[in-house]
């Protein structure tokens, strides 16, 4: 349980810095690009990646992994998430798996963002 409350609490302060980050980008960028979308995902991929090789190479508990990679980079941006399987697929020398883990991924959740836009604009 203690687990998942890091995990909870680590979401809400990333999410919330997403939030800042969007709304920063808007004022300074205005609407017309998801520039503050694209920023967060490279960010936070940048981020997870410093921090899991930093983990990996001092050690750290799993539950500083909870709270800091699935926890606020988690609500930050699921991409950076993403990323890091991507890597590890990539690091594991399963080249072809973890491109069609991108390809499948990226694909997939477009066609289930439309299908969910068409199946909500369908209901009366």
């Amino acid at each position: 349980m203690f687990n998942l409350l890091l995990v909870v609490v680590g979401g809400g302060i990333g999410a919330g810095i997403r939030h800042l980050t969007n709304m920063g980008a808007l004022r300074l960028v205005g609407p017309n690009y998801p520039w503050g979308t694209m920023a967060i995902n490279i960010v936070g991929s940048f981020a997870m990646g410093l921090f899991i090789a930093i983990l990996a190479r001092r050690g750290g508990s799993n539950e500083v992994r909870l709270f800091v990679a699935t926890g606020i980079f988690g609500g930050f941006t699921t991409f950076s998430a993403f990323s890091l399987d991507f890597a590890t697929l990539w690091e594991r020398g399963a080249t072809l798996p973890a491109f069609g883990y991108a390809l499948a991924s990226v694909i997939g959740a477009i066609i289930a963002l439309f299908l969910g836009l068409w199946l909500a604009r369908s209901l009366p």
